[in-house]
C-alpha cells in the first residue's frame, strides 16, 4: 500500500489523510504534538521538524514525502527530497526574495523595499516567520526598518483574492476558481467561490508563471489583491492552503485529492465549481455541533485542536445555501468566534 509521509500533523495534514484514505493510501507525520489532529488519519512520528532522525523515520519506506506548511527548514525538505521542491520553500520563506521573485516572472505587486522607496503610509513586514497577520504593522511615518523587515506600499485595494492550481510531476496543470476572501485581524474568515466578476485568466497566467519558474509539483496558492480590477500579487504559499478548504464538497476534486494525485504522479482530477460555496472558519472557539448541524446544506469539519484565542478550529462550508443561511450561519459562528 503506498505511503505518504508529511512534515507537518496539523489540521492540512488531518485532511490530506481524510482526502488519501479513499484512495487506499497510508499515511505517516511528522510533529512536535503528540495530539496533533493528523495522528487521527495515520502514523505520528513526535518529533521536531529539524530532527534528524525524527526526519529519518518519517521518510523510512514512504513512497513520497511532502509538507503542510511553509515554515519547514528548506534543509529538512532536501533531506527527505519533499514535494513540493525545496526551491519553492527557499524562495517563498522570505518576503524580499518573494517580491523579487515576483518582479522576475512579471507578477505586477505593491511597491516594496525601504519606506523612502514606497511612500506613506505602509506596512512594515517581518521577512520571516508572519503568518495569519502576525509579523507586521502599519507605519505612518519614516523610521529605521531593521533588515529582518520588509517595507510594502499600503493598497488601498477593492477585494482580496486567491487562487490556487496544482502541477503534476509531468508538467500537467489544472486551476480551481478564483475566490474571495475576507479578512479580520490579519485571519481569514470567510470565503466565497467563485468571485463575482474576476479575472481568472490573468489569475491563472500569473500562478502558471510560478509553478514553471519553480518546477513544481503539488498544490499552490496565490493570494491577491484587486485593486480597480487590477490584480496585485500579495503572497504564494507552497501548500495547500484555507482559501482551498470549500473545495472539499464544492469542486469536482479537492485541493487535497490533487495534491496527492500530483506528488505521486496520478491523473490530476477536475477542479471545475460544482456550485457556489461560503467557507466560514471556526476561530478561537465553535458553537455546539448540533448548531452547527441545522444550518442548511452546511458541511462541519472540527480538527480535533483545543480552543484558543486566534486558533483555527475547524470550518463550515455552505454549497449553494441561500444569502439568509449564509448570514445566519456567519453570525452564529462569530458569536463564539475571538477578535
Amino acid at each position: 500500500m503506498t505511503l505518504v509521509a508529511c512534515i507537518g500533523g496539523g489540521q492540512l495534514g488531518r485532511m490530506l489523510g481524510l482526502a488519501g484514505l479513499s484512495l487506499g493510501l497510508r499515511f505517516r507525520f511528522l510533529d512536535p504534538s503528540p495530539t496533533a489532529p493528523a495522528a487521527a488519519v495515520g502514523e505520528l512520528v513526535v518529533g521536531d521538524f529539524d530532527d534528524e532522525a525524527a526526519l529519518t523515520r518519517l521518510a523510512a519506506g514512504a513512497d513520497v514525502v511532502t509538507y503542510e506548511f511553509e515554515n519547514v527548514a528548506v534543509v529538512s525538505a532536501e533531506r527527505v527530497n519533499a514535494l513540493p521542491p525545496a526551491r519553492a520553500l527557499e524562495l517563498g520563506q522570505d518576503r524580499l526574495v518573494e517580491k523579487e521573485l515576483f518582479k522576475r516572472l512579471a507578477i505586477p505587486s505593491a511597491r516594496f523595499g525601504t519606506l523612502a522607496e514606497t511612500g506613506l503610509p505602509a506596512i512594515v513586514k517581518s521577512r520571516r516567520l508572519g503568518y495569519d497577520g502576525k509579523g507586521q504593522r502599519r507605519v505612518d511615518a519614516l523610521e529605521e526598518a531593521s533588515a529582518h523587515e520588509l517595507a510594502e506600499e499600503l493598497v488601498g485595494f477593492d477585494r482580496e483574492l486567491s487562487i490556487l492550481g496544482v502541477r503534476s510531476r509531468s508538467g500537467e496543470t489544472r486551476f480551481w476558481p478564483v475566490v474571495e476572501n475576507l479578512h479580520r485581524a490579519g485571519i481569514l474568515r470567510v470565503s466565497r467561490a467563485p468571485a463575482s466578476d474576476a479575472p481568472q485568466a490573468e489569475a491563472e497566467e500569473f500562478v502558471g508563471r510560478l509553478l514553471d519558474e519553480l518546477g513544481y509539483v503539488g498544490v499552490i496558492a496565490l493570494e491577491l489583491f484587486d485593486v480597480g480590477g487590477k490584480l496585485l500579487a500579495n503572497e504564494f504559499a507552497p501548500r495547500v492552503h484555507n482559501t482551498g478548504h470549500w473545495t472539499i464538497e464544492g469542486a469536482t476534486t479537492s485541493q487535497f485529492e490533487n495534491h496527492l494525485r500530483a506528488i505521486l504522479g496520478l491523473p490530476l482530477g477536475d477542479t471545475d465549481a460544482i456550485g457556489r460555496s461560503v467557507m466560514i472558519n471556526l476561530i478561537g472557539g465553535a458553537p455546539p455541533v448540533e448548531e452547527l448541524l441545522r444550518l442548511p446544506r452546511a458541511h462541519v469539519h472540527l480538527y480535533g485542536k483545543d480552543p484558543r484565542p486566534g486558533r483555527k478550529i475547524g470550518h463550515v462550508t455552505l454549497v449553494d445555501a441561500s444569502e439568509p443561511t449564509v448570514a445566519e450561519a456567519v453570525a452564529l459562528i462569530e458569536r463564539f468566534a475571538d477578535g
